[in-house]
């Protein structure tokens, strides 16, 4: 029983290694770079694809986790590739469209001039919540109560600087509150922190807020889509909540500039059509974000709709790092 038990593990082991088609030779290699730990929605999508983009390009995906500096190391260090070599990184707004505009110079890369877009695989939206020991059931309700105390409008968000943190003071402007936002280290302490009544109301995403609001410890009070979450439809929006808010965040497909334009368009099919296949839109939905099948060129008219959004936002907030 006991070698039994071993072999069970080597054999899940190795299907939960990276490595996600048949080893060819080095140069015939695709490297899939996550700017994150693994196990966040942006791993998760990553891996979706990657397990098959190998066998639709006849080449080897390799799933690498590249952590530090919010996101910002992993294209640092991605936006050199060499024009032969093949490299994605799955990136969010906060490394392409926030971190220029607060690090500005800083970066160590320019996501206009260092990447191309690839393809947009996800999106996802926020939720705005209060702990127990806050006495509304209601966004409208909650908007009252913080005009009401406005010493307590303390918004926590999972890190300065992330896209919470700029919805939290889009929230305060739209609903004419002086918004405090209060940075934490992560998701984690922040929702123990909302539970347990040190900080009011949390600004997260809903996929985070969801499995606390569920086991009834914390209220989503409203999601920040134009539209009801298909993982929370009892939730209104802001917008059927009486503010007009409407924000989302996505996760997205690059490559390095370096790459030739055959090759990148190439890629961007094979992803493109993947995302258009039931079973891969099952398995993003299982991971509570929206599957999306956006091309190279829709996703860059995206991105300019979603600069155009949010920097003026960041820009009003004078944060600074």
């Amino acid at each position: 029983m006991m070698h039994r038990r071993t072999a069970l593990k080597a054999v899940a082991a190795a299907g939960a290694a990276p490595l996600l088609a048949p080893a060819r030779a080095q140069g015939n290699v695709v490297r899939v770079v996550v700017p994150y730990a693994p196990g966040g929605s942006s791993d998760r999508a990553a891996r979706i694809v990657a397990e098959k983009l190998g066998p639709r390009l006849g080449q080897t995906v390799v799933v690498e986790n590249k952590p530090g500096a919010g996101g910002r190391v992993a294209l640092q260090q991605l936006k050199g590739t060499p024009a032969g070599q093949d490299a994605l990184v799955i990136a969010n707004p906060a490394t392409i469209v926030v971190a220029p505009l607060v690090f500005k110079d800083q970066t160590g890369y320019d996501p206009e001039k260092d990447f191309q877009p690839i393809a947009q695989v996800t999106e996802y939206e926020f939720g705005i919540a209060v702990g127990p020991a806050v006495p509304v059931k209601e966004l409208s309700h909650l908007l009252a109560w913080l005009r009401a105390n406005p010493e307590k409008a303390n918004f926590g968000v999972p890190a300065t600087g992330s896209l919470p943190h700029f919805f939290a003071l889009m929230m305060g402007e739209a609903a004419r509150v002086r918004a405090e936002v209060v940075g934490y280290r992560g998701s984690g302490p922040l929702m123990t922190d909302l539970i347990g009544g040190q900080v009011p109301v949390a600004v997260d995403t809903l996929d985070t807020l969801l499995p606390q609001h569920d086991a009834g410890k914390l209220r989503i009070l409203a999601s920040s889509d134009a539209k009801r979450s298909p993982f929370a439809p009892k939730v209104p929006t802001c917008r059927e909540a009486g503010l007009d808010l409407v924000a989302t965040g996505w996760n997205a497909f690059f490559a390095p500039a370096s790459m030739p334009a055959e090759r990148a368009r190439k890629i961007a099919a094979a992803v493109r059509d993947i995302l258009r296949e039931e079973d891969t839109r099952r398995a993003l939905h299982a991971s509570m974000v929206v599957p999306v099948a956006r091309g190279a060129e829709e996703t860059a008219a995206m991105l300019k709709a979603y600069r155009a959004q949010w920097a003026p936002v960041v820009q009003r907030s004078g944060y600074q790092p």
